[in-house]
C-alpha cells in the first residue's frame, strides 16, 4: 500500500476512535440535544459557560470524528468558561462535513451541512439570548474546510471564523455578502492536508485543496485588506516548531485576517493532544495555544 493511502488510513483510524478525545466530567453544564434539518435528526454536544454566554461558538471535528472527540481534542470548554462563550460541538453526517469538495460522505449524499450548521445557530441564539454578530466557527480539517464554506455561504451570520488545518476545496465558490474576520492555523508539514494545496486523501477519498496562501489571499481581497500583513515570530517553546504570524488589519468592516504558518508542524490543533504520533501526523506545537488565541480573536470580532 503506498505511504499516503497508509497515513490516510491511520490518520482515519484515530479519528475513529475519537480524534483525540479525553475524559470531560460532566456537568449539569453539558447538554446533549438533536436538531432537525434536512429530514434528519442532527446531533450536537454543549457547553454552557458560567455567565450570560456572550458569543456563540461552534467546533466543528475532522472527517471521522465527532462532536465529542473535537471537544476532547481542543479542550475549549475551560476556555470558554472563562469568556462566557456558549460552545456547541455538532456531529457531522457519517463522521464528515459536506464541505463542497465531494468526496466526504456527507457531500457525496449531498447533505446540506451549512443548512443545519445555520439552523442550529439561529436555534441556540434564540435559545441563550446571543446577539446577532457574536456567532463563530471554528473546526479541525474537515470542520476547518467546513468552518470557510460556513463564511463563504452564510457571512451574514458567522462574524468570525477560526479554520485549522483545512482551507477550501478547489473549484469551491467563495463570494462572501459581508467581511469576515479569519484566523487561520496550518503546519507547513502538514502531511494530510498540504500547505501549499494538492491532494487530500481522506475519509471518503480523495479530494483536492487549494494552498493556505491563496485561502488566505482570497479572505483579504473579499475583505478589502489594504496592506500587506505585518509578520512577527512567537517565542520559541524548543519543540522543533516555529509559528510565525502574519496579520492584515487594515481592512474593510474592522475586520483582521490573520495566518499562523507553523513552520515543521503537522495536521494538528495548536496546543492540543497529540493524538497520533508525530512519524504519522507532525508534531503539534507548543509555541501557540489554539483554543485561547481563537476565542480571543472571536470576542475581538464580533460585530455591534
Amino acid at each position: 500500500m503506498p505511504y499516503r493511502h497508509w497515513l490516510a488510513l491511520a490518520v482515519l483510524a484515530a479519528c475513529l476512535v475519537g480524534c483525540g478525545v479525553r475524559h470531560v466530567s460532566a456537568t449539569h453544564r453539558d447538554l446533549t440535544g438533536s436538531f432537525r434539518s434536512g429530514g434528519m435528526n442532527r446531533t450536537y454536544t454543549m457547553h454552557l459557560p458560567p455567565g450570560d454566554p456572550v458569543g456563540l461558538v461552534l467546533s466543528l471535528h475532522g472527517g471521522g470524528g465527532t462532536g465529542n472527540g473535537q471537544r476532547g481534542l481542543t479542550e475549549f470548554d475551560a476556555v470558554a468558561d472563562a469568556n462566557n462563550l456558549l460552545v456547541v460541538y455538532p456531529d457531522g453526517y457519517d463522521k464528515s462535513w459536506a464541505d463542497g469538495r465531494g468526496a466526504s460522505p456527507a457531500d457525496r449524499r449531498h447533505v446540506d451541512d451549512v443548512g443545519f450548521l445555520a439552523g442550529l445557530a439561529a436555534k441556540l441564539q434564540n435559545d441563550y439570548n446571543i446577539a446577532p454578530g457574536h456567532v463563530f466557527a471554528t473546526g479541525m480539517s474537515n470542520g476547518g474546510f467546513m468552518s470557510n464554506k460556513l463564511a463563504c455561504d452564510r457571512a451574514d451570520i458567522f462574524a468570525a471564523i477560526a479554520p485549522v488545518a483545512g482551507t477550501l476545496g478547489v473549484g469551491v465558490a467563495c463570494n462572501p455578502s459581508r467581511p469576515v474576520s479569519v484566523w487561520e492555523a496550518h503546519g507547513t508539514a502538514d502531511p494530510l492536508v498540504p500547505y501549499n494545496g494538492g491532494a487530500v486523501h481522506g475519509r471518503g477519498g480523495l479530494s483536492h485543496s487549494i494552498s493556505v496562501g491563496s485561502m488566505v489571499d482570497r479572505w483579504r481581497s473579499a475583505n478589502g485588506c489594504q496592506s500587506g500583513p505585518a509578520s512577527q515570530v512567537l517565542p520559541n517553546v524548543g519543540d522543533g516548531t516555529v509559528v510565525r504570524r502574519y496579520d492584515s488589519v487594515e481592512c474593510t468592516s474592522s475586520t483582521e485576517v490573520v495566518l499562523y504558518q507553523i513552520d515543521n508542524g503537522g495536521h494538528t490543533w495548536p496546543g492540543g493532544k497529540q493524538y497520533l504520533p508525530k512519524a504519522i501526523i507532525g508534531p503539534t506545537t507548543r509555541a501557540l495555544d489554539g483554543s485561547e488565541a481563537i476565542a480571543q480573536f472571536f470576542l475581538a470580532h464580533a460585530r455591534d
